[in-house]
């Protein structure tokens, strides 16, 4: 069996109902040889999952991290700068293994709700994420590009919260749509 590490913010640590975080929940059911170990936390930002990569991820020694980030960075309240962004991204890249990483870029917010964090800066905490995979070598998945896309969006991100950031079961499902399609494509390649 493998093994798959989502490395994350609360989009990854939140349960929205569930017993379990609801993306582990959603992965689980569509990834049966994959043992998926959640390793998100809530208002984490780059600097914390650093501070903590070796215990909730490297110990585990996956065949797979997922890594989520930027909707904190970005934050208005807590702004890193888009540098401090990106090396973190990189540092995590060669504490991990380019080979084994999917990128997620952060996802966009619906702005009616969401006033700490805008879609424009967030698209471009997107842009960087894509940046140090393609320079890395490392899988991505452009999720603000992918969910802003859709027309119906906000709903999307309409959770328990209702806060215009965190996702409900719609969000979720389509995340990991999305990673269980990226997972697919590497290994039939």
């Amino acid at each position: 069996m493998l093994r798959l590490v989502c490395f994350g913010d609360s989009i990854t640590a939140r349960k929205e109902g569930c017993s379990k975080p609801m993306l582990t929940t959603k992965l689980s059911s569509e990834l049966e040889n994959f043992d998926i170990i959640n390793a998100g936390v809530s208002g984490d930002n780059t600097c914390d999952a650093l501070t903590r990569i070796e215990k909730d991820v490297i110990k585990f020694n996956p065949d797979l991290v997922t890594v989520l980030f930027g909707a904190n960075d970005a934050a208005i309240h807590k702004m890193f700068d888009i540098y401090t962004y990106k090396t973190n991204l990189y540092k995590i890249t060669h504490l991990v293994k380019p080979q084994k990483i999917i990128f997620i870029t952060p996802s966009p917010v619906d702005e009616n709700s969401q006033f700490a964090r805008t879609n424009d800066t967030l698209s471009k905490y997107a842009l960087v994420v894509k940046q140090v995979a393609n320079d890395t070598g490392s899988q991505y998945i452009d999720l603000f590009n992918e969910m802003i896309s859709l027309e119906n969006y906000p709903k999307i991100l309409k959770g328990l919260r209702d806060d215009g950031l965190h996702f409900g079961e719609e969000g979720y499902n389509f995340l990991s749509g999305l990673i269980t399609k990226k997972i697919n494509e590497m290994f039939l390649r």
